[in-house]
C-alpha cells in the first residue's frame, strides 16, 4: 500500500514541477504519451518529452556549446516499480523524472558524444541502513556515499535553478494523514518510512571542463533530489488518497496544457491500466 503511495506522489510531484518549469518562452513540450508492454520491464506508460529550460544552464557551460544545442529530447518508459529513460543531450533538471522504486536513468548529448551520465534507482522501505544495494561490490572502493535529508532545507547555486522549497518540516504536519512533524532523528521513528537509493555514475572525459561539468552534475543532482522529495512530502495532502488511474487523466489535462503554453501541437494521449 505504502508503495502505491510513494508511486502516486512520484508522478504527481513530475507533473506539478513540469507546470511549474514551463512558461510561454521555454518549458517542457510532451510530444507522445502512450502504454506500453514489452519482455523486460512489462506494462507502463511511455513518454517522449522535449526540455527547452535554455534559462537554467550555467552561463560558463554556454562557452563550450550554444543554449539550443542543449535542449533535450527524453524518452522514459514508466512500469512501476521499473524505469528507464534515455535522453538525447545532458540536462540536469530532467532527473526530476528519475525516482521510481527501481530506476535506470541514462543521460548522453550528441553535442559532447563521449559525455555519460546514468543514475540507477532502487527504493527500499527502511530508513536508510541497507548495505549495496545496488550489487557493484567492485566499486565499492571507489564509491563516495551522501546521505540526503528531506529534513534539510540547505540551498546553493542549484537550488535556485530546481526550485526551492522552503516548508519547515520540524513543524509540518499532514491534515489528512497525520505525518509529520519530522524531528531530529525522524528516519528511526517514521512508520512508514522509504529510502531512495541512487547510483550516480559520470563520465564527461573532456580537457578543460571534464571535472568541472562532472562536480557541477554531482551538485546538481543532489539538489534535484532533495527539492523533488521535499515536494513529496510537503504536497501530500494534495496527493494523498488519489490512484494512479486519477494521476494519468491529470498528467493528460497537463500535457496538453504544457504544450498550449509553449505554442506547440495540441497532445493526443491515451492511458494504460
Amino acid at each position: 500500500m505504502f508503495a502505491m503511495q510513494y508511486h502516486v506522489a512520484h508522478m504527481f510531484v513530475v507533473m506539478k514541477m513540469s507546470q511549474q518549469h514551463t512558461t510561454g518562452e521555454e518549458g517542457i513540450e510532451v510530444v507522445e504519451n502512450r502504454p506500453f508492454e514489452d519482455n523486460t520491464l512489462g506494462k507502463g506508460q511511455y513518454t517522449n518529452k522535449i526540455y527547452r529550460l535554455q534559462s537554467k544552464i550555467p552561463s560558463w557551460l554556454t562557452t563550450f556549446a550554444t543554449a539550443d544545442a542543449l535542449v533535450v529530447q527524453e524518452e522514459a518508459w514508466n512500469a512501476f516499480p521499473l524505469c528507464k529513460s534515455v535522453n538525447a543531450c545532458g540536462k540536469i533538471l530532467l532527473l526530476i523524472m528519475k525516482s521510481m522504486p527501481i530506476g535506470f536513468a541514462f543521460l548522453q548529448c550528441p553535442y559532447f558524444p563521449r559525455f555519460q551520465l546514468t543514475i540507477e534507482t532502487v527504493h527500499r522501505p527502511d530508513n536508510g541502513q541497507s548495505e549495496n544495494v545496488h550489487g557493484r561490490s567492485e566499486e565499492l572502493e571507489a564509491r563516495e556515499v551522501e546521505y540526503i535529508d528531506i529534513a534539510s532545507s540547505e540551498g546553493n547555486y542549484w537550488s535556485y535553478l530546481v526550485g526551492n522549497n522552503n516548508v519547515d518540516f520540524s513543524v509540518f504536519k499532514s491534515a489528512r494523514t497525520g505525518r509529520g512533524p519530522l524531528l531530529e532523528g525522524w528516519q528511526d521513528r517514521c512508520d512508514p518510512v522509504m529510502t531512495a537509493y541512487k547510483l550516480v555514475t559520470i563520465d564527461a572525459p573532456y580537457w578543460g571542463f571534464g571535472y568541472r561539468l562532472e562536480q557541477a552534475l554531482i551538485a546538481g543532482e543532489k539538489a534535484l533530489f532533495l527539492e523533488s522529495h521535499r515536494n513529496c512530502f510537503s504536497w501530500i495532502d494534495e496527493w494523498y488518497g488519489m490512484t494512479v488511474q486519477q494521476i494519468r487523466e491529470l498528467e493528460q489535462q497537463s500535457h496538453s496544457a504544457l504544450n498550449e503554453k509553449l505554442g506547440k501541437p495540441m497532445l493526443t494521449t491515451s492511458m494504460g491500466d
